[in-house]
């Protein structure tokens, strides 16, 4: 390594190996593997996951699992004073919903914040009613505030935007990137085919994909539903799913740029999203998305060519009405960069961080 070349540490609290991985993920471990490849050494500091190593080098990046679903923050305070003081150089501060809160202890490193969106609205899905209401409404705002005074990066302008309200200005968005997409050479299937793809819990609304598709059949009887993704309200949808809603489950990247391929048009119904990586792989397998008009969506449909609306199934249902019979027209529009360019926004705020 030369003088110029950096000791990064991130914190996120998945990695690419464990189950409930998503878009957040993706993201993460392409740009440190590019950062690896210019020399940088990276070491990315996750939860557990069943059946892995504690710790194990995937593509150059050094990867440490310890602690569950919310030990991981402990554990990785822990790290910190025992074996991270005095050995990076810069720290990547991942915020999905429950942040590492590393500003209240890392004091003589360099911090620059990864915050994807805001929980918001997502605590009222995924959680008891009391207790998303002091998740919103205490404990959000009382953790971030921690991050004012560290620089924030982050997904999209609408996120950015989000940011404002807790006190977090200037937050910059970064170029969304992924694996290079070669558009499968596979035909259209033959009857109007949707697909929906994210882990199925109820902050993705697929729900509301359910029963919008169920108003579709009655114009178009033969259409069918594909859901891509698993996660503990899989059995609700299942119990709901009329005929022709296929569960698919977790499938190969193959299997998923196909069956996008495939499919005449993507859904997204999410609460928010910090991005919508789903809705750019869509578009580089050459189909649109219908999405919901939501934090994060409202960047990443428009940029694929995609088509908003209000969040309701009747809304997403007559949109899907118009598609198939043509008087809604989409064009999908590539949007994702080379992970070459996400990692020179990042290693470019990186290196401001460490120069002060």
């Amino acid at each position: 390594m030369s003088d110029s070349d950096m000791r990064i540490l991130i914190y996120n609290w998945k990695d690419l190996a464990h189950p409930a991985a998503g878009g957040a993920e993706v993201y993460t471990e392409g740009f440190a593997r590019e950062l690896v490849k210019r020399g940088h050494s990276v070491t990315l500091f996750v939860s557990a996951v069943e059946a892995k190593p504690g710790e194990e080098v995937v593509e150059g990046v050094r990867i440490i699992r310890r602690g569950g679903r919310l030990g991981v923050y402990r554990e990785a305070r822990k790290f910190w004073n025992t074996e991270g003081e005095g050995r990076f150089d810069v720290v990547i501060d991942e915020v999905n919903t429950r942040p590492f809160l590393t500003p209240r202890y890392i004091k003589s490193t360099p911090i620059v914040a990864l915050i994807h969106q805001l929980a918001r609205d997502v605590w009222r899905y995924e959680v008891p009613a009391p207790v998303g209401l002091v998740g919103r409404y205490i404990f959000e705002p009382w953790w971030l505030r921690s991050y004012r005074n560290v620089p924030v990066i982050t997904d999209s302008v609408s996120s950015a935007e989000s940011f404002e309200a807790y006190g977090i200005h200037g937050a910059h968005p970064l170029p969304i990137g992924a694996a290079p997409i070669d558009k499968p050479m596979v035909d259209k299937e033959t009857s109007p085919t949707v697909v929906f793809l994210a882990r199925l819990v109820q902050s993705k609304r697929p729900h509301h994909v359910v029963a919008a598709f169920a108003k579709l059949q009655t114009e178009f009887p033969d259409a069918q539903l594909w859901l891509i993704g698993d996660g503990p309200y899989r059995a609700s949808i299942a119990k709901d799913a009329g005929p022709n809603v296929h569960l698919l489950g977790r499938v190969s990247s193959r299997e998923r740029e196909e069956r996008l391929a495939r499919a005449h048009v993507l859904v997204a119904a999410s609460v928010r999203e910090g991005w919508g990586l789903n809705v750019s792989e869509a578009s580089a397998c050459g189909t649109p998305t219908i999405g919901y008009r939501a934090p994060g969506l409202v960047d990443s449909v428009p940029a694929s060519g995609g088509h908003l609306v209000e969040p309701n199934p009747d809304a997403l249902a007559d949109a899907l009405i118009a598609f198939f019979t043509g008087d809604l027209v989409l064009t999908p529009i590539p949007s994702l960069v080379p992970w070459a360019e996400v990692a020179d926004a990042v290693e470019g705020h990186l290196r401001r961080a460490v120069g002060g």
